[in-house]
């Protein structure tokens, strides 16, 4: 697989895509969806509402739950649950409340991300990486026990699924990955090492390495859980808002030009949490497996010892978080 060129990415920014939820498939299930207060996440919400699914609707707040409401006209679907990923203990005491709390996870969808131009640190690390890569996997890791045990119960197939982004496959060989690669986690934290116009997209390689080990480790034929990655493409979200003035004209011009609409691009985001088993540990664009478009250099060899040690580090970290949580996914 040698991956795809932006030339590349920029043909294959389909402006349809299908809508692949329906009652049949959706009706009375659980979903999660992180970052749901605009954008993305808030229009996968209304699909999900539409076809009478229960939505746990993160860092959404009463208003958008109203919007969502009044958008689907339907009433007492939707829960607004608290959920800041700059704070460990946030998520964790989410992760608690679901587990004590909801008989189902149909989907955990991690559609919440930053990308900032400043440097901030949160718990540690500066805080793209805190909430991209740490909070973003420590979640999937602490509710993917729950999710499987449920699985058996009522025979059905949970998903996991996180939206990344290509923003980091578009080189040959990222530069900004090669200057943090023999030890990810604390080079990350070296203020003197970092080019912020930069960070989002390496911080979205970190998570596509991250993710693709947790789908290796928490095995499909043993969980019963698919753990997928999707990426949205290009689409006109606020997502940026905060970005490096040129990474932010850049982006602004491209969906100018090609951007799909939030709600175009969240049906990538609805796919992903009802796609099939072979979507385990695969890389979703367009609505389908998009293996293709994993540059060579994050899969071959090299790319797999890479994967395992960024996997290395963040146990240690989510361990240090939770302790032993990491065991109980292997």
């Amino acid at each position: 697989m040698a991956g795809i060129t932006f030339g590349e990415f920029l043909s294959d920014q389909r402006m349809s895509l299908p809508l692949v939820v329906t009652i049949q498939t959706c009706s009375g299930a659980t979903y999660i969806v992180t970052g749901a207060d605009k954008g993305l996440g808030f229009e996968a919400a209304k699909h999900l509402v539409e076809v009478s699914s229960k939505i746990r609707n993160t860092q959404a707040g009463n208003a958008a739950m109203a919007d969502i409401e009044a958008a689907t006209h339907t009433k007492n679907v939707v829960e607004v649950w608290e959920l800041d990923l700059s704070s460990y203990a946030s998520v964790k005491a989410f992760a608690n409340k679901a587990i004590t709390e909801l008989d189902r996870i149909d989907a955990l969808i991690e559609n919440a991300g930053i990308a900032g131009s400043d440097w901030i640190l949160s718990e540690g690390h500066e805080a793209c990486i805190t909430v991209n890569v740490i909070s973003t996997v420590l979640l999937a890791v602490l509710l993917l026990p729950k999710m499987s045990a449920v699985a058996k119960r009522f025979s059905f197939i949970p998903h996991i699924s996180v939206v990344t982004s290509g923003a980091g496959f578009f080189t040959a060989d990222s530069p900004e990955w090669r200057k943090v690669e023999s030890d990810p986690f604390e080079k990350l934290k070296d203020e003197k090492l970092a080019d912020m116009s930069k960070r989002y997209p390496l911080s979205k390689i970190i998570q596509v390495f991250a993710i693709r080990q947790l789908a290796i480790l928490a095995d499909y034929n043993r969980t019963g859980v698919v753990v997928n990655l999707v990426g949205p493409g290009f689409c006109k979200t606020e997502l940026s808002v905060n970005s490096p003035f040129v990474l932010r004209m850049s982006i602004k011009l491209g969906n100018m030009l090609i951007g799909r609409t939030a709600e175009m691009g969240s049906r990538t985001l609805l796919h992903g949490a009802i796609a099939g088993k072979e979507s385990h540990g695969r890389y979703l664009g367009n609505c389908e497996v998009r293996e293709d478009s994993v540059p060579a250099w994050m899969t071959n060899a090299d790319g797999r010892g890479s994967q395992k040690r960024v996997w290395e580090d963040l146990a240690k970290e989510m361990d240090s978080i939770e302790p032993d949580c990491v065991s109980k996914i292997s």
